[in-house]
């Protein structure tokens, strides 16, 4: 069995679905489709939910308003005359009862994840309509029925592999299920973070032990750049899991960070593919290696620096163990971390518990913080250990700054810390001193 998952972009106007449609059906291959809300949905509700926080009901109302009309739209031009069309509203006014009694009451944060659920539940359900007028077999299967996180907001792999075991006896259907949403230790609605479709998919392919799992997006694969930022970029054919892993955690938008490991452990390919151009050969992410391969670029923004000074404790034993246990007391990870003799600088890629952090930390010295910063990390498969590559990374950065350096941490990973303002040319000038002499796979 197959698993293939649509983006918001993907099944966004009724013609993307049509072309999701055709992708699908291209072979008899048993498959779980996971769809995302449609484009722009998902925003349209976390604004609505803003304002039901703030208590702007007039705001609320005509947000709501707005995205019923486009959905009503939306459902006549999907399933035009048919005599599915009227089960299609009736999908949409269930929906938009839901969300006009949910913004109703009280702001309550149980609700408002409910009220975020609806997008990927009308996708769903519309999808489901269309090719069952298309003559197709095909069956939902309710996320909420089997994707569930505990209290520490990790997936319960045995209760989703327990769940879902009895859906892939049926071979000859196309099951049907959103992305994004799940069950929490509480038995109430919650998700799995934005962009938790892709994470959706790997851990549903990893619970059925999937002969593949695929990502469909709006580009050709994951780039050895920032198409944005750089022209000419290219799609990379192949990446290791780690080289992959690597890259969705630097700033690879086309892949969501926790997407990699599910599928790791299950040893279960990857691709990512384009729905705009199916016949793209995109990328390709397994246990195949290319060793000392420069493969890409990715880029983090939002990055924070703190520096902890001490030349008292920084040589006593349990002084790095300290500074850590604060770290994971408020659970903020560390991206990147060098150490002198008198002090340590890290970075974090959130503020939202930076006040504390730095009260906690200045009873171990001076705290000096630093903003404004972006990681820039070149990968391939054992760079690290590659003779050169180093000095081919510096040379090509020029006389661009470089506030930290992280090397050897990860084999697949040589990353810079450097000022925003400076991440253009810096991209710009890697991929011209790297990619002109590199053979990338």
């Amino acid at each position: 069995m197959k698993v293939l998952k649509f983006g918001g972009t993907s099944v966004g106007a009724p013609e993307r679905m049509e072309s999701v449609a055709k992708i699908i059906t291209r072979d008899d291959h048993p498959k779980i489709v996971v769809l995302s809300a449609l484009s722009g949905t998902t925003n349209s509700l976390v604004e609505i939910g803003g304002h039901w926080h703030d208590g702007e009901s007039d705001h609320v109302q005509a947000l709501i308003d707005a995205l019923y009309l486009h959905y009503s739209d939306f459902v006549k031009a999907l399933l035009g005359q048919s005599d599915y069309l009227q089960a299609g509203i009736q999908v949409v006014e269930r929906h938009f009862t839901k969300i006009r009694m949910l913004t109703a009451i009280s702001f309550n944060h149980s609700s408002n994840k409910e009220l975020l659920a609806q997008g990927e539940l009308l996708s769903t359900n519309l999808f489901v309509l269309y090719l069952q007028q298309l003559g197709l077999k095909a069956k939902l299967i309710p996320a909420l029925d089997f994707m569930r996180i505990d209290k520490n907001e990790e997936p319960d792999l045995a209760f989703l592999q327990k769940r879902l075991s009895s859906f892939t006896t049926e071979e000859d259907t196309l099951f049907i299920t959103q992305g994004f949403i799940c069950k929490n230790h509480q038995d109430e609605i919650d998700n799995l973070k934005r962009g938790g479709s892709d994470y959706t998919a790997s851990l549903i392919g990893a619970a059925i032990s999937a002969d593949e799992i695929q990502i469909w997006t709006d580009i050709d694969g994951m780039h050895n750049n920032d198409p944005r930022i750089v022209p000419d970029t290219f799609p990379i054919q192949a990446l290791s899991f780690d080289e992959a892993a690597e890259l969705a955690y630097f700033g690879a938008k086309i892949l969501h960070p926790n997407t990699i490991w599910p599928a790791q452990k299950g040893n279960i390919p990857v691709k990512l593919l384009n729905t705009m151009a199916p016949k793209a050969k995109g990328t390709t992410i397994s246990s195949a290696k290319n060793p000392g391969s420069i493969k890409a670029i990715a880029a983090k923004d939002g990055i924070t620096a703190i520096k902890i000074k001490s030349s008292r404790m920084l040589l006593a034993y349990g002084f790095l163990r300290k500074i850590f246990e604060i770290f994971e007391q408020y659970r903020v990870p560390i991206d990147m971390i060098t150490t002198s003799e008198v002090a340590v600088s890290l970075t974090i890629d959130s503020d939202e518990h930076l006040g504390s952090l730095v009260e906690a930390l200045k009873e171990y010295g001076e705290v000096a913080i630093d903003k404004g910063l972006t990681i820039v990390c070149v990968v391939g498969d054992l760079i690290a250990e590659q003779k050169g590559i180093v000095n081919q990374v510096f040379n090509s950065t020029g006389d661009q700054p470089i506030r930290m350096v992280s090397y050897g941490g990860s084999r697949n990973n040589i990353s810079l810390l450097v000022p925003t303002s400076t991440k253009k040319e810096i991209l710009l000038a890697l991929n011209n001193g790297l990619f002109s002499t590199s053979a990338v796979g």
